[in-house]
């Protein structure tokens, strides 16, 4: 089993950034990839980003040219970077992670972000 915390997200104003944050703990053998989904209200969850732990990275329709993933493997972490953020990336955006599917088999609990003035 892998766990997955988020932490980050919150409530920004357009054109602001935010960095999300989540941390695996568990069986890290397990946790190869992780990466970034979200979910607006009413809609379907769609990836934003993911990256390996040999740094290959691979981004959404969403995640392309404003944010940014990066890992740091010696502290199981992975970041996504969030700049010129638009109402339409209003979301609950959730960590996850896995080693043979895409997406993984571990999900965090997801944490809030709200882009609104």
């Amino acid at each position: 089993q892998v766990q997955l915390v988020e932490s980050g997200g919150g409530l920004v104003q357009p054109g602001g950034s935010l960095r999300l944050s989540c941390v695996a703990s568990g069986n890290i053998y397990n946790a190869y990839f992780m990466g970034w989904y979200r979910q607006a209200l009413g809609k379907q969850v769609e990836l934003v980003a993911t990256i390996t732990r040999n740094g290959r990275t691979n981004y959404g329709d969403s995640g392309k040219g404003r944010f940014t993933i990066s890992m740091d493997n010696s502290k199981n972490t992975v970041f996504l970077q969030m700049n010129s953020l638009k109402p339409e990336d209003t979301a609950v955006y959730y960590c996850n992670s896995g080693r043979h599917t895409i997406p993984g088999d571990y999900w965090g609990q997801g944490t809030q972000v709200t882009v609104s003035s």
